[in-house]
């Protein structure tokens, strides 16, 4: 394992240093690294991997201290994520002292960590004393970062599910649950205050499974369609997660707020689900993320905000097998566990004949050989 971590270290240390590392579409790109599985590889071949792919941008839905660790003195941007059982004690100026002290302030001088996600859909859960929680802790993690003189460096957010939205028909239209209106108002003010962007994890493949009959595959995937025009504004709308962006910001300017950048911290496609999750197969998956990734490596805006460039984090950098919840659940993940494509997104710049990902977690003996004369080289140890 240590001769692993190593040259998994040494290779990371060549794709840093080499101009000739392959370079693909990845630039801009974020990806959520979920970890609900018990075969998937270590942090720092995580870390060559993703080095090889030039993606840039991770977010964690924990601080787990290994994975930051392994992206030390990396130009990898991190999210790390404060889970919903920390709610609750988050609210204690003590205790949240006590966790941004143990897990961010180790890490933050070699890993580039810049946004603290307080929570995770936490609307979606019927504990409404979780829900008057929630803001109170944002406030307290950020008050935290104020006095250690880190609040210009890490921003503090929540994601949330597009459930939260009431309507989302037509865009402009756009407005959130009336029962989370109280609760959404001071959440945006408080957005508002410390300049920090409002998360939504927002997936036009739900929309498609429930009503596969009355929405456009084409539509729902980037692909040519008709699309549709919002009577409201005439814009036009060739894609629906484009049309779910606009409807939340429609939503945060009824409540009064024009200054909150909206970010999609989850979207995805699975590549595989049950018989009546209609629509989850790879060939839909390759479609929706390859399409995706053209339009944000073109830095495009939506209809309503054509000036500003989507922001977004993939769901979900490998399928996660234990995952619970419906066969979707677990095939989400652009990669297997192995290191090799679930299907063909345009992410498959790992350089094959030097690393090996396999699910034993080894490095064969040619690309060992490999991996030390290119390092070597590199070094001008040779």
């Amino acid at each position: 394992m240590a001769t692993c971590f190593v040259l998994s270290r040494l290779l990371f240390l060549l794709l840093t240093l080499s101009d000739s590392a392959v370079r693909v579409l990845g630039a801009g790109l974020g990806i959520n690294y979920g970890q609900i599985a018990n075969n998937l590889p270590s942090p720092s071949r995580v870390a060559v991997m993703l080095q090889s792919l030039n993606v840039s941008r991770l977010k964690l839905y924990d601080a787990d201290p290994n994975v930051l660790l392994a992206f030390s003195n990396s130009n990898v941007e991190f999210v790390i994520g404060l889970g919903n059982e920390y709610l609750q004690d988050m609210t204690d100026p003590i205790k949240a002292q006590n966790w941004v002290q143990q897990h961010l302030q180790p890490h933050i001088a070699q890993t580039k960590i810049t946004c603290i996600t307080v929570g995770n859909e936490v609307f979606m859960s019927n504990d409404t004393q979780l829900w008057s929680n929630l803001l109170p802790a944002m406030k307290m993690v950020h008050n935290t970062l104020v006095d250690l003189g880190l609040d210009k460096q890490v921003i503090v957010t929540s994601a949330h599910s597009f459930n939260i939205i009431g309507n989302s028909y037509p865009p402009s239209s756009g407005t959130f649950r009336q029962d989370l209106a109280e609760y959404i108002q001071a959440i945006l003010n408080f957005h508002s205050q410390i300049n920090s962007p409002f998360l939504i994890n927002a997936y036009p493949f739900f929309a498609y499974k429930d009503n596969p009959n009355q929405i456009s595959l084409d539509y729902v995937l980037f692909q040519p369609n008709p699309g549709m025009i919002d009577p409201n504004t005439n814009l036009h709308y060739d894609n629906m997660l484009y049309a779910q962006v606009d409807a939340v910001y429609s939503a945060i300017k009824a409540m009064g707020h024009t200054d909150i950048e909206v970010m999609i911290s989850e979207t995805g496609w699975p590549s595989k689900g049950d018989p009546d999750e209609v629509g989850s197969t790879p060939e839909n998956a390759a479609l929706y993320h390859s399409n995706l990734l053209n339009r944000i490596q073109a830095r495009q805006g939506t209809p309503a905000k054509p000036s500003v460039p989507i922001d977004i984090y993939v769901f979900a950098l490998f399928n996660e097998n234990l995952k619970p919840g419906p066969t979707s659940e677990k095939n989400y993940g652009l990669f297997y566990p192995d290191g090799t494509p679930v299907y063909n997104s345009g992410l498959q710049g790992y350089l094959p004949g030097i690393v090996y990902y396999s699910s034993a977690s080894t490095i064969n003996a040619w690309s060992t050989f490999s991996l030390v004369i290119l390092v070597m080289s590199v070094l001008k140890i040779t």
